[in-house]
């Protein structure tokens, strides 16, 4: 049985007229017509007598209107006690999330401002931890996962960009080729000392010689900004950048490979109420991206 359905009929039952009905619920009269003749189609049996005083239950109308509306009463006190429940959440909740991140603290400080009592531990840094060694609920992750004991959340995905200063790109002449950059001091995102960047820009493979090699992007910011180098940042460490005219695209026609983030917590353990709040709330900001929810449009 129609559940939207039956709960148009309780309203038409309780105002005594469909055209009253239709006022108060917000829905055209036509189409709230349409929809308790397709319930009595639905059940095969008269549920109103329409007169031109209004309308007047039938036996069987009477009959459903007595346990629908019991129903439809029980579940909106069920869906006001967990909204209750959401705004009463509280607790401590441990996060891990990649250094610069700088989206994910708008969204962190807004599913703060919705769940005002849970407090937040942030450990920020790009090893991979162990959720469970490490005391995190729930660690946000760039790259495939791969791991039996873990449940993965997509989030989204994204592509690095190659940047440079318009000062830069003017001095050396703007690169048209991957081999152009051959000509131009690169900086590069590097786990340790001894790593050596790689780039892969579209089908090719290109080794800079870097003149900077670090694991820390606002750094590698910097120098860009400084006009010093070419580097590659995530989509939302360049963005207010570019818009400024401090930082331009560098081959944008040959795409770094995509990304994709996801959030990450031990399968073993059942998700408690506060991380599956953290879950739903981070999915739906995620999902709202396409209208510029708290600035989480720079992933793109």
């Amino acid at each position: 049985m129609d559940l939207n359905a039956t709960k148009m009929f309780v309203s038409v039952a309780q105002a005594g007229s469909l055209s009253a009905a239709a006022d108060k619920i917000n829905v055209p009269l036509p189409t709230l017509s349409r929809r308790i003749r397709e319930l009595e189609r639905e059940l095969k049996v008269q549920l109103l007598e329409r007169s031109s005083r209004g309308i007047k239950l039938t036996e069987a109308g009477s009959r459903l209107y007595e346990y629908a509306s019991r129903g439809i009463e029980a579940l909106n006190e069920a869906q006001q006690a967990v909204m209750n429940d959401e705004t009463r959440l509280k607790g401590r909740l441990r996060l891990s999330i990649p250094p610069g991140f700088e989206p994910w603290w708008e969204l962190i400080g807004a599913f703060q401002q919705r769940f005002p009592e849970i407090s937040v531990s942030i450990f920020s840094t790009e090893r991979r931890v162990d959720l469970v060694q490490d005391g995190i609920d729930v660690s946000l992750r760039v790259g495939t996962i791969v791991h039996e004991s873990m449940v993965a959340r997509q989030m989204s995905k994204y592509r690095h960009m190659l940047v440079a200063s318009p000062a830069l790109l003017q001095q050396l002449s703007a690169p048209q080729t991957v081999d152009d950059l051959h000509r131009f001091p690169c900086a590069t995102w590097a786990t340790d000392s001894s790593a050596r960047g790689v780039w892969l820009l579209g089908e090719r493979v290109f080794e800079p010689t870097a003149v900077l090699a670090t694991n820390d992007y606002a750094l590698l910011r910097s120098r860009a900004v400084a006009g010093q180098v070419v580097t590659e940042l995530p989509p939302f460490m360049a963005k207010k950048d570019i818009a400024a005219g401090r930082l331009c695209a560098v081959l944008p026609t040959f795409p770094m490979p995509e990304q994709t983030l996801s959030l990450l917590y031990p399968s073993q353990r059942h998700p408690s109420s506060l991380v599956r709040a953290y879950l739903d709330f981070c999915q739906e900001q995620m999902s709202n991206n396409v209208e510029g929810h708290i600035g989480m449009s720079g992933f793109y």
